[in-house]
């Protein structure tokens, strides 16, 4: 049998157009091989009705984490020029 553990949650990002982002954990207990997942929550904008969601193993969140920071130091650099 398995059971769904979900520790609690860092407060949400809430972006310039009203999203709400939440970054949480997700572990599936299975016996002898728990399954981890990093979620990500996107909330509809201010009057929305579209959502997305995603889980991501470990190595996703680290490969998305990468594209964000390598995203950033792009647009900080244009930013400075």
């Amino acid at each position: 049998m398995s059971s769904l553990e979900e520790p609690s949650r860092p407060l949400p990002l809430v972006t310039a157009c009203g999203r709400r982002i939440e970054v949480g954990a997700l572990r599936v207990a299975i016996p002898g091989r728990p399954i981890d997942r990093i979620t990500l929550n996107v909330g509809p904008e201010r009057g929305g009705r579209s959502k997305v969601w995603a889980g991501l193993s470990p190595t996703e969140a680290r490969a998305l984490a990468q594209l964000l920071l390598a995203q950033v130091a792009h647009a900080e650099h244009d930013a400075a020029g």
